[in-house]
């Protein structure tokens, strides 16, 4: 039986976090579990390694249980959630616009790129259906569609590449 979600720290006894999480997502396309880091390592580059490597969460051992489980079932339920301290600081690295950026969005089309916002945004596949006056199906084509195209394996790095790339204004 293979696990739903697994939580990593950073530093763990023969592999660490993140290596953990590459080589159990390594060719996984999606299927694998989710993975959330949990640590006490509030680093940049814990952050963007973990969110790289494909965790879908990252949370400080500080933000307590609620934000533990909240965290569990996010990833259970294919969304993601990274600690209020460390989003703030994520989005205020990301939102300067990467140099040749224009390019890059032109690879998606104009509804991918609606979904790509709202997702940035944080907002559900019901939530971004209900906005677009789509069904969750077509949202979920969307962003299959978006992962195909961009370097992306899962929500929380589609997310950075829309903040990377300008398309949150």
């Amino acid at each position: 039986m293979k696990p739903d979600v697994c939580l990593f720290d950073i530093r763990m006894p023969r592999l660490d976090g993140l290596e953990a999480t590459r080589t159990l997502l390594a060719g996984a396309n999606g299927t694998g579990p989710r993975v959330v880091v949990v640590t006490t390592f509030d680093t940049d580059e814990y952050v963007y390694g973990a969110l790289r490597s494909g965790a879908t969460g990252f949370l400080l051992k500080d933000s307590g249980p609620t934000l533990l489980v909240e965290a569990v079932r996010a990833a259970a339920s294919g969304e993601s959630l990274v600690s209020p301290s460390v989003t703030v600081r994520l989005l205020e690295r990301l939102s300067e616009p990467v140099k040749d950026g224009s390019a890059a969005v032109r690879v998606l089309t104009e509804r991918e790129l609606d979904v790509v916002e709202l997702v940035a945004r944080g907002k559900t596949n019901a939530e971004i259906a209900g906005t677009l006056f789509v069904s969750v199906s077509t949202v979920k084509t969307h962003l299959e569609a978006v992962r195909a195209k961009l370097p992306a394996r899962n929500r929380v790095e589609i997310a950075a590449w829309a903040w990377e790339h300008g398309v949150v204004g």
